[in-house]
């Protein structure tokens, strides 16, 4: 067991290395570009971090919303954000619940603007 995560860390870290290489711009090193300081190299580094951590919390915080409505099924529903856009996906049971999750979607603090691209889900005889 020990032998294989052994390889398994060792595999990571050469993959690590070798995309560290990849992404490089050509007469770059993979380090900071010539002329731009090291601590600014990491800040534009976190930078998306952080923006992909305040759009999961974003989205989290859209879905808890939706969950406190007991009438509305937020399993058949997708959230995405990005940067306060949030947009909407999925099936809804009712077509009254579709402008109903876009207003609850849009009263979360941090929702610029939302996109609603829900529709309502069809009876299982196709009717």
């Amino acid at each position: 067991m020990n032998r294989i995560q052994a390889r398994a860390l060792a595999i990571a870290t050469l993959i690590l290395a070798a995309s560290s290489n990849a992404w490089s711009q050509p007469g770059q090193t993979a380090s900071a570009p010539a002329g731009v300081p090291a601590a600014s190299a990491a800040q534009s580094a976190a930078a998306p971090i952080n923006a992909r951590q305040a759009d999961r919390a974003l989205r989290r915080q859209v879905y808890a919303a939706i969950g406190k409505r007991k009438k509305i099924s937020a399993g058949d529903i997708s959230v995405v954000a990005r940067g306060g856009a949030v947009t909407l996906n999925g099936t809804v049971t009712d077509a009254s619940q579709i402008n109903e999750v876009a207003e609850i979607a849009k009263s979360v603090p941090g929702v610029t603007s939302v996109t609603n691209k829900l529709t309502v889900q069809k009876p299982f005889g196709g009717a």
